[in-house]
């Protein structure tokens, strides 16, 4: 039995949980993958065979696919819980564009934690789960040839795009776009100059608009989430709380 739970719907990529309970020993029928993708397993194992050979994966393990990669898979452990994480070709092409692509890669303590963190991101695609999504194939499959230098001119037009809400910086892959350069290359570098991810940096500058709106007295909390580009007034919340231990309700009460 195999069990498909949506988690994250973007235009660049989805996220999608996998549960397969299943015994069968033997190799199910060739299947075309249709996908650029990667698969990181939560728990549990399975044999696939694709253009790496045959793998046991498990959660040391995560492969990644491509369209028309014939694929068989058996389950001698009984069944596995896996992350299928599949990305448009355009993105696919922006992450390897300076890195080969291995069929398989290591998952060390690092890249797990990264896995796990992007599971976390549903109420925030553009910049959260996008910026770890990028970092997480980056972990996975190496670092990338070149271009490792820690560009201030790129940073600080980053910065400003974030700083003057310019369109372009709505979310981290359209930033990188308009900046000519891979997603996973600017959120490296942005962290490697200014000392904190590149999400983190723009919730800071979201905060202190929140702060700037209470002090305004603005009285309805979801239409100024919705006016900062919360998902809801909820992540306003756990923004604020995560940056000043406080509450915009509390903090608004302190302002005045």
């Amino acid at each position: 039995m195999r069990t498909v739970t949506p988690l994250l719907r973007h235009p660049d990529f989805r996220v999608v949980t996998v549960r397969c309970r299943d015994d069968h020993t033997g190799w199910s029928a060739p299947e075309s993958n249709e996908a650029y993708g990667l698969v990181l397993t939560r728990r549990g194992g399975f044999r696939r065979a694709g253009r790496g050979g045959a793998e046991f994966v498990d959660p040391t393990t995560a492969y990644l696919t491509v369209p028309g990669e014939e694929e068989r898979f058996a389950h001698p452990a009984g069944g596995d819980d896996c992350t299928s994480v599949r990305l448009s070709e355009r993105l696919w092409q922006e992450l390897f564009a300076d890195r080969p692509v291995p069929a398989v890669a290591h998952v060390d303590a690092r890249v797990d934690l990264a896995h796990r963190l992007l599971l976390r991101t549903a109420t925030d695609p553009d910049h959260a789960a996008a910026e770890r999504l990028v970092r997480l194939v980056g972990a996975a499959t190496g670092p990338a040839v070149g271009g490792s230098g820690r560009n201030h001119r790129l940073v600080e037009r980053a910065r400003a795009a974030l700083h003057d809400g310019h369109p372009d910086a709505a979310g981290l892959l359209p930033l990188a776009r308009a900046l000519g350069v891979s997603p996973y290359r600017l959120s490296r570098e942005f962290q490697a100059l200014v000392g904190v991810p590149l999400t983190r940096y723009r919730n800071r500058l979201r905060v202190g608009r929140v702060l700037d709106r209470l002090e305004e007295c603005v009285e309805s909390l979801s239409s100024l989430a919705a006016e900062l580009g919360f998902a809801d007034q909820a992540h306003l919340t756990r923004t604020v709380r995560a940056h000043l231990g406080q509450t915009p309700g509390q903090l608004r009460r302190l302002l005045r």
